[in-house]
């Protein structure tokens, strides 16, 4: 190599070298000092003590930081802004620039909506994120957005959930007839084939109506957040598995005007931020959820799985409900044939993998 092109080469590597210290040695991110000041509400479906509210904490954390303070989002609590399911209604009209919520809440507006938080029987958290990052199911869930002036990501997830809290014991598929249970979600239309008065409340309701006796169960997350809601001490029994919502994804919705008005450079740090939270909300269930359950049970909950019949009824009639669901509705069947689809793959992967693995190192 001739000595001027050596030179050259090293010039510009240094050059290089040294804008890296210098991005990196300042505090804030490289964000231009022109970027706009912008200052967005967000509306949440969630009670600030638990692990879900989480998702839109990280978010406006994670934005504040990488703009240097710049692109401020504020998250309120439910029935701050908006009701816990009202969210999608408040972001869409604009009286809110964003909300953090659970798009299962809306299947009355439309019933594919579904598949954007979970389905029974459906995919894990790990599954349900390599279908909308890698298997177009952001994309199937954003063109139904579209049609209410949405923009959305995926920003949480709970994991796989419990099977609910039950003042009196669930020996049987019959002992579900009547029963008067919190479950939303598609979750709770199968419940209601299985028998069941099935209630939708928010989070913060659940617990008065439990103790009351308004319902006689109720299904909220998982160990941490239903402890933290005092669940336990209005149900005595436990169940598990919560097969309705095997992983559970959380949203967020931004208005598509307040979208379209933001520099790219801001666009691109809300979808990292909202990447972060989906990942972080997972671990942080994950790491709590354990201790959490270990403790109740000291404390005297019941733990009980759901008889063969229950779960084989109930698989059963979540089949049926998804095959109605996608004779009548044509986006629905589209997004569930593509779901169905990346869904079969997954399962035999997984059986190879994970489920052999899984039965391995459980065994006692």
């Amino acid at each position: 190599m001739k000595r001027r092109e050596i030179i050259k080469k090293t010039a510009i590597a240094t050059a290089t070298a040294a804008t890296i210290v210098s991005c990196s040695s300042n505090q804030g991110p490289a964000v231009g000092k022109s970027l706009p000041n912008v200052r967005w509400r967000m509306a949440t479906s969630w009670p600030e003590s638990l692990i879900i509210y989480s998702g839109p904490e990280t978010i406006a954390k994670r934005v504040k930081e990488m703009t240097d303070g710049r692109f401020v989002i504020t998250p309120s609590t439910a029935g701050e802004l908006a009701g816990a399911t009202e969210v999608l209604d408040a972001v869409q009209t604009g009286s809110v620039q964003c909300g953090h919520t659970a798009s299962y809440f809306y299947i009355g507006k439309n019933p594919a909506l579904a598949f954007a938080t979970s389905v029974p029987f459906g995919l894990t958290a790990q599954q349900q994120n390599a279908w909308l990052y890698h298997g177009e199911g952001q994309k199937a869930i954003q063109e139904i957005y579209d049609n209410f002036n949405i923009i959305y990501f995926p920003a949480g997830n709970s994991g796989t959930q419990m099977g609910g809290w039950f003042k009196r014991e669930i020996k049987s598929l019959g002992d579900l007839k009547g029963l008067k249970m919190r479950i939303p979600g598609l979750g709770g239309k199968v419940m209601s084939r299985l028998g069941v008065n099935v209630q939708v409340l928010p989070g913060g309701e659940i617990y008065l109506a439990l103790e009351r006796g308004a319902i006689d169960a109720a299904e909220w997350i998982g160990p941490y957040d239903d402890e933290k809601l005092g669940l336990n001490k209005a149900a005595q029994f436990y169940y598990y598995p919560g097969w309705w919502e095997p992983g559970s994804s959380l949203d967020v919705l931004v208005n598509r005007s307040a979208w379209q008005k933001l520099p790219e450079e801001y666009k691109q740090i809300f979808q990292t931020a909202a990447y972060e939270a989906n990942m972080d909300m997972l671990a942080r269930y994950e790491a709590l959820n354990g201790q959490a359950l270990t403790e109740l049970t000291k404390s005297g909950t019941k733990l009980v799985a759901y008889s063969d019949d229950i779960l084989q009824a109930a698989q059963k009639a979540s089949l049926e409900e998804l095959e109605e669901s996608a004779s009548k509705d044509a986006t629905f069947k589209k997004v569930y044939e593509q779901w169905q689809g990346f869904r079969e793959k997954l399962y035999n992967w997984n059986r190879v993998n994970e489920l052999s693995f899984a039965n391995f190192v459980t065994k006692k």
